[in-house]
């Protein structure tokens, strides 16, 4: 099966050169704070798409157990040093357009700074939509394409695209900017309810971090975030979506009854100690240092 391209950090130092090193602390705080605001209280089992090396993981503190999946073995290893050791934390290495879980598993997911590299965003949003059961919370971000910045850019001509029009705008490879309104439209087909959203990022310029303290910074950032409700003009929007419906009350016991073949959807997996092996299309799924591999099947 033929599926969209995929940005892959296999091998990547972003958490150290991007994070810890770039000067982002600004970013990540104000992030943290839109977090909080947004998370459930509580959860049984939530789903971080885009985990890469865990940055955000350990801010799900309200939930049993969280599964993190991203593209990149490297990135879910630097997450296994960053985490330690636990049963509550799940590494599934894995394509987003084809999420390897049975449907309704989780009753909460996020996806931050990672739908920005989706080539179809409304393909991996469904699939996001399929393995999250009722009354279940989906916090998303994204990169939006109505900022300020890009605004002044465009009026004064110094960008080609245009950051009124509806369409994505990929301005590198395989990453692209969103309008507001056509993330709502894409969540509102897909069947999410967007209960709040927040602006966050609002002092996003070189500058400004500078000169001005980042406790400051993050202070200022923290009140304009409630203007999301009104308006959208900074390059990161947090939205928090949720599905009608009662909430399961619990999880199947075996993580091997959570998973499905992402080659033929096939949810009776068999256990091999060191991969699944999928009876319906003979396909086999490696598992390697604690991290599930539905990539790419090991034995084909």
């Amino acid at each position: 099966m033929t599926t969209p391209p995929v940005c892959d950090y296999e091998g990547s130092d972003y958490q150290t050169s991007f994070w810890d090193q770039g000067g982002r602390e600004y970013e990540d705080r104000t992030e943290a704070i839109a977090l909080k605001r947004l998370l459930p209280k509580s959860g049984n089992l939530m789903l971080e798409l885009g985990a890469g090396a865990g940055r955000n993981t350990a801010r799900y503190k309200n939930f049993k157990k969280v599964v993190l999946l991203d593209y990149s073995t490297t990135q879910l290893q630097q997450a296994q040093a960053r985490l330690g050791q636990s049963n509550r934390y799940i590494y599934v290495a894995a394509d987003v357009y084809r999420l390897p879980f049975v449907d309704d598993l989780f009753d909460g997911a996020t996806m931050i700074r990672t739908l920005h590299h989706m080539a179809e965003a409304p393909k991996a949003l469904q699939q996001v939509r399929n393995v999250l059961g009722p009354g279940s919370s989906f916090i998303l971000e994204y990169a939006s394409k109505l900022h300020l910045k890009s605004i002044i850019r465009y009026l004064f001509h110094k960008q080609d695209w245009s950051p009124f029009s509806l369409e994505p705008v990929e301005f590198v490879k395989l990453n692209f900017d969103f309008h507001p309104i056509t993330v709502k439209k894409w969540m509102h087909d897909i069947g999410f309810q967007i209960e709040r959203t927040l602006t966050v990022s609002h002092f996003r310029l070189g500058l400004l971090k500078r000169i001005v303290p980042t406790s400051i910074l993050v202070g200022l950032d923290s009140i304009f975030q409630w203007t999301g409700s009104l308006w959208q003009l900074t390059p990161s929007v947090f939205v928090k979506a949720t599905l009608g419906g009662e909430r399961n009350g619990s999880i199947p016991d075996e993580i091997i009854q959570w998973f499905k073949c992402p080659a033929c959807e096939t949810a009776a997996l068999v256990s091999k100690g060191d991969h699944l092996h999928c009876p319906s299309c003979d396909s086999d799924w490696a598992v390697n240092s604690g991290i599930y591999d539905f990539r790419k099947p090991s034995n084909k």
